[in-house]
């Protein structure tokens, strides 16, 4: 991370760093830490690429879910990973933020141009090709899928960035209340769930994108200082974690699934749920009980390789399963068998082999706007902070909503990307 050189802000701003993120800091990186964020990817992109069912009639593109299948919801306790992809980051940014030493404004700088830069790249291709296809002929309803479905994926860094942002405050509320905070936020999640069940106002439910997923990122807190391993919570968080699901499940108004499935009345993901956030304790308790296992494991070249390269696939593999989609399904007519038969068996290898191939030159052309430039920061406080995130916040929430259709909203998400970006570079100095 770059070291940025700026005098300190005062002192009644600068959130206390927590002693188990100093520690934390001091050492290298955490294998368990980086191997959940590569598990978590590599889990994303397999399982995007294998769920779609395909069909085109030569008008319409028709998108399905194997994980429909009756009974085959259990598999999303496991594959649903967004839990332990929080839960990782809360742990990294705990540890980020009191190994740097920088005030809470620079190191929120640094965070958000790592979070943005990458989305330049995506956005200098996905403004201009939805209109070059149509102009080349390309069918407009399955273009318009794939622009929609490319954006409405960022909703994970919409999310995260809300939990980057208020990182320096938890910590601090993490540091004097300890357990208390995750509690009262699950506490959240329980009275949204009740409020959005027992008024049918659907809205009120997406209050659980705050109190769900930042109480999964204050358990990584937690991690960080070493107290989950201390106090031996491993086995109750799993036990009672999935327990808790099983018993929402089979009592209360949730689905079994953990992953949205088309034509569902109600979803575990959108908005997320309390038994989401059940599911989320099982995941990170059998997560620390295979910890011991799991960094013995041979895995640090791959590690090594895969970690920098996280963000260039979760952007753009997409994007490559609809030039895939747009060359089997559309151009071709060839559609998903029934999943599970033995055409969709024998075909998967194929299928996966072409997709690879697409997203290798896509990897190899786009990771290296992982990192921004390295640029001497200027004078920066809250408010430049604060005014980056609000303008990188609602460009990627407005791509979110509308995706790279055509049209003026993704050129104005960009626009505001832009704007955000520039609010972090470095300042004259007079």
């Amino acid at each position: 991370m770059t070291v940025l050189l700026d005098r300190p802000i005062a002192p009644a701003v600068e959130p206390r760093r927590t002693r188990g993120a100093r520690t934390a800091g001091t050492a290298a990186r955490d294998p368990f830490i980086d191997l959940l964020r590569v598990f978590g990817m590599a889990l994303i992109v397999f399982q995007h690429w294998t769920i779609p069912v395909l069909s085109y009639d030569g008008t319409t593109l028709t998108t399905g879910n194997a994980l429909s299948t009756p009974g085959v919801w259990v598999v999303t306790w496991i594959s649903q990973v967004m839990p332990l992809v929080f839960f990782a980051g809360g742990a990294a940014n705990a540890i980020s933020f009191g190994r740097t030493g920088e005030t809470a404004p620079r190191w929120l700088a640094v965070r958000l141009r790592r979070l943005a830069w990458p989305l330049l790249p995506l956005a200098a291709v996905w403004l201009p090709l939805p209109h070059l296809l149509l102009a080349l002929g390309v069918p407009e309803q399955p273009l318009s899928v794939g622009a929609r479905l490319t954006g409405q994926l960022l909703w994970f860094l919409a999310v995260y960035l809300i939990a980057v942002t208020v990182t320096p405050y938890a910590l601090r509320l993490h540091e004097r209340y300890g357990l208390r905070v995750p509690a009262v936020l699950a506490a959240g999640a329980v009275l949204t769930d009740v409020a959005n069940f027992s008024t049918g106002f659907e809205a009120v439910g997406y209050l659980n994108i705050v109190f769900v997923w930042l109480a999964v990122h204050q358990l990584g807190f937690f991690y960080a200082e070493g107290r989950l391993s201390r106090l031996r919570c491993q086995w109750p968080l799993a036990v009672g974690g999935f327990g808790a699901a099983a018993l929402l499940v089979a009592f209360g108004p949730y689905p079994g699934s953990m992953i949205g499935l088309p034509g569902a009345e109600v979803s575990n993901m959108a908005p997320p749920t309390l038994a989401m956030l059940a599911v989320s304790a099982g995941q990170i308790g059998l997560a620390m009980l295979l910890r011991p296992w799991l960094v013995r494991l041979p895995l640090r070249r791959v590690l090594a390789w895969a970690g920098p390269r996280i963000m260039t696939a979760y952007l753009w593999h997409m994007p490559a399963l609809f030039t895939v989609t747009g060359v089997v399904v559309v151009l071709f007519g060839v559609d998903t068998p029934a999943p599970g038969s033995a055409f969709w068996l024998a075909g998967w290898p194929a299928w996966f082999g072409l997709l690879s191939l697409v997203m290798w030159p896509l990897m190899k052309g786009f990771a290296r706007f992982e990192t921004p430039p390295a640029l001497p920061y200027g004078k920066g406080g809250w408010g430049s902070a604060l005014t980056a995130t609000v303008l990188v916040g609602a460009g990627v929430l407005t791509l979110t909503v509308v995706g790279f259709a055509p049209g003026g909203a993704p050129f104005l998400a960009v626009l505001a990307l832009l704007g955000g970006l520039l609010m972090t570079a470095p300042r004259a100095r007079l």
